[in-house]
Order: C-alpha cells, then structure tokens, then sequence
C-alpha cells in the first residue's frame, strides 16, 4: 500500500538500494511503451515528526509516505530535496538514513510475445522473482499434474489486453481436493472458501512469490502433510497470484533494477506524467467509501482512485469474482455486522511494513460491526507472524479508502485482512528484498498465518 512520491518515481526507479541488497537476475520481458526512467540518485527516509495527527495534509502533498510508524512520528520516501519540501509545508523533520542508489541497469528488450508455454515457468528477474508469464506458466503445470486438485480460472482481462495493446488474461486457481460441484462460480458453495490475492499493487514483488509458494504448498503437500490433507479436504483454496498483470509487466521491465510502478497501465486519463507515473491505484478503486480519505484525483499520482468507483477492467473482474464465490451476509452500514454464520476469509498481499490490516481503513476511529471477531484473529496472525496488527490509521497513521479488504468485508461480509509484508529497514526490507529473503525470511512467517486463515473460513465470526 505505500506510495512514492510524484516527483519520486523516476528517479527513485529501484528505490531497492534503499530497501535492499540486490542480487542481481535474469530476463526478458514484454512490451516497451512504458517510457525508460531517468538515472536513479540516493533516495532518504525521513522522519516526519507528529505528523500522525496530520497524516491527510502530509498524504495531500504526494508525499510516499511510508506505512510505519513511530509513536505519532511517520517515514517519508524521498530524494534530496523532499525534507526541504515537507518542511516548508509545516512540518518537522529529520533524515532517518540515506540509501545509495542502485546499479543502473537498462530495461530488457521487448520479447516475442507469444503463446505461454512450459518453458515461461523459468522465466525471472532480479535475482530469481517470476515473471507474469511464469506465472501463468506455473498455474497450467499446477493444473496438469494435478487435476483432481486443481481447477483454472480465467475471470477477465487487464487493461491493456482489453484495449489491444498486449496485455494478459487475469487469471485463478481453485485448489480443493475435487468434489461435484467443487470450485464453480457460485456463492452457495458446500466448502467454505479461502482467498488469496498478490500484487495489486506491481512493484510489491515480495507478494507474488508468496502466492506461487502458497500454491506449491497446498498441491506438493497434499497426502503427505496431515494439516494441508485436511483442509484440502474441507476447504477450497482460491489464489489470484498476479493481480495487476500490466503493471508487474512494466515493474520487470526494468530487469535487475526493478521499475517501481504501483498502479495499473491504464494511461486514458493521463499519459503525460513527467516524474511521475500512469494508471489508477487499483487498491484505491473499489467500490467502498470511494473518494474518501488517502486518495487523489491526480492521474499522476500514486494513490489514484481513477475516475469512478470500479472504473478499471482489473476492479471490476476481481469484484465480480468475489462476488460469485462468496455469498452477502451483511447489510448496509459501516456498523451493521455480517451474519455469525458467514463463511469465507479474505487476504490480499502487499508490502511492506511488517503489519496485518482489516478494515475500516477508510476513517480513523470508524470500526466494523464484527471488530472484535475480527481483531481478535488479525491478534493470532500477529502473533504468529511477528506483525503489528490494526486498522490502518491504527497500525500506519492514516486512512486509505477505496481498498479490497474493506470492500469484501462491505459487500459481502467476509473478513478481509491486508498483509504487509517486509520491515522498513536490514536485508531483508522494502520493495525490493534479494531473493533468498523469501526464504530465510518471508515464507517462515506467512506460511503459518495463512494456514490458520484457511482454517478459519468455515466460521471465522464463530
């Protein structure tokens, strides 16, 4: 969910030397109409003193303020000249640490795109990150060696593909061991049902790779791991592991210095950004409390909302898709609360800050009917994961709207939690982790909490 600044995108490009120790990878990737940035330079975190009580005015001078917190102190992303710029706005502030800039490496050429084949599934970036046709190579294989586990699920396109110009399919895997009637689109379905999103957000890389562990997890274990054989049993298992294809496209372009687009690739409202960079912030999107706290009507800035309330391809998809695997429990109200007898849990990856989040996250103070069934779980994956766990004005110090947790939990009234996944500093932080951090430090937290989320579905206000 954290934003870069307006004038920051360009020039911070792979702001992973900030947030990183690269290792450098391999690869090839698609399209090129997205223009080449600029030379990276050393970007800063700075602290931003009190600033909690003021968070929509540091939010409305496009500050990439940073989800982490310090008591009532908040981070900001920048370069040089953005202390200067948020000082003269009112504000208080120290530099927190310096980060060199990362090695300058060219975008890739455009490939031939053609029909994904097996051998996509190798196909990396900075280090051994997959890219989207891995991806979707890795989702067929899924589903060709293991058929009685598995079913795909194409639910709509990207922008791009829906406009001509390239683009991907935006695709699902239900993973259950099948029965009849298993993984159709239907809300009253005999399983309850668990939900798994990543990369809403395109330069949150860490994500993706969760989620195509996540799969392996379930499919290589089934049999053999008696919890996974349970709830393989009980429970269907949905996974959407690219959720804004275009934008991880533009993101893997940059190679081994990874291009920090967050938003979609939708330039109809805006083509022309400078330093900043095209699309709509699809996690600001959603149907729910639209145009609320924590966006912008700026086409160029990172938090977007876009023109209207569902208005992009990839919204409108993912919406439709929850909507039919998930029934409505709850009524209209931000108090009123959704049935104890609802089925279904929600999670959707981003990073970074180390926190679990469920709603209200669009007005501070503002709490859902189920807050204490709700809070009490996000307290278990805390504590499992070593997280920080909250609203987002509670856990980061300000309010977004417009969000997907907030919309499954609004619409339909299943529990929607976001994810944050990485520290704000050390090896292992940021956008852009080295690989083996996925390893040594990600999967052994997020492999736990997922599996207790899954196990929850059945009656998580129970």
């Amino acid at each position: 969910m954290s934003r870069v600044p307006i004038l920051g995108i360009a020039v911070a490009l792979a702001v992973s030397g900030a947030l990183l120790a690269q290792n450098p990878g391999t690869v090839p990737v698609a399209q090129t109409d997205t223009p080449v940035a600029h030379q990276p330079q050393e970007q800063y975190v700075y602290r931003v003193k009190q600033a909690v009580k003021n968070s929509e005015r540091l939010l409305d001078l496009g500050s990439d303020v940073l989800e982490e917190r310090d008591g009532d102190d908040l981070f900001v992303l920048g370069d040089k000249t953005e202390g200067e710029r948020i000082r003269a706005a009112g504000f208080t502030t120290t530099i927190e640490s310096v980060m060199p800039a990362p090695k300058w490496a060219p975008p890739k050429a455009q490939r031939d795109a053609g029909p994904i084949t097996r051998a996509d599934i190798d196909e990396t970036y900075y280090g051994g990150y997959r890219t989207v046709r891995a991806h979707h190579a890795h989702l067929d294989k899924v589903a060709a060696d293991f058929p009685a586990l598995s079913s795909l699920v194409t639910y709509g396109q990207s922008w791009r593909k829906s406009t001509g110009k390239g683009g991907y399919d935006l695709r699902a895997i239900c993973l259950t061991k099948k029965n009849a009637g298993d993984c159709e689109q239907k809300p009253n379905s005999a399983k309850p049902r668990f939900f798994l999103m990543a990369q809403i957000h395109a330069r949150e890389i860490t994500t993706g790779d969760m989620a195509w562990r996540w799969i392996d997890h379930l499919t290589a274990n089934y049999g053999k791991d008696a919890e996974v054989t349970r709830l393989m049993d009980s429970t269907e298992m949905w996974v959407v592991p690219i959720t804004n294809p275009d934008g991880v496209e533009i993101v893997q372009q940059g190679g081994n210095s990874p291009k920090l687009h967050r938003k979609n690739a939708n330039d109809s409202n805006g083509a022309s950004c400078g330093f900043g960079q095209i699309g709509i912030d699809l996690n600001r999107n959603s149907n729910t409390h639209y145009g609320q706290s924590g966006t912008s009507t700026d086409p160029c800035s990172e938090i977007y909302r876009g023109p209207s309330a569902s208005s992009e391809v990839e919204t409108k998809a993912l919406e439709g898709l929850l909507g039919k695997i998930f029934p409505d429990t709850r009524g209209d109200g931000d108090t009123t609360p959704a049935s104890v007898d609802t089925k279904g849990m929600m999670i959707t990856l981003h990073s970074y800050t180390n926190g679990i989040i469920f709603p209200w996250s669009h007005k501070s103070g503002a709490v859902t009917g189920n807050d204490a069934k709700i809070r009490a779980m996000a307290k278990d994956m805390a504590g499992i994961t070593g997280y920080t766990y909250g609203t987002a004005p509670e856990v980061v110090g300000y309010a977004a709207s417009g969000g997907t947790d907030d919309w499954v939990y609004d619409k339909l009234g299943v529990p929607g939690y976001t994810f944050e996944i990485g520290a704000r500093f050390g090896s292992c932080s940021g956008f852009l982790p080295q690989y083996s951090c996925q390893d040594s430090t990600h999967w052994p937290k997020i492999k736990p909490a997922l599996m207790y989320a899954a196990g929850k579905a059945a009656a998580p206000y129970k």
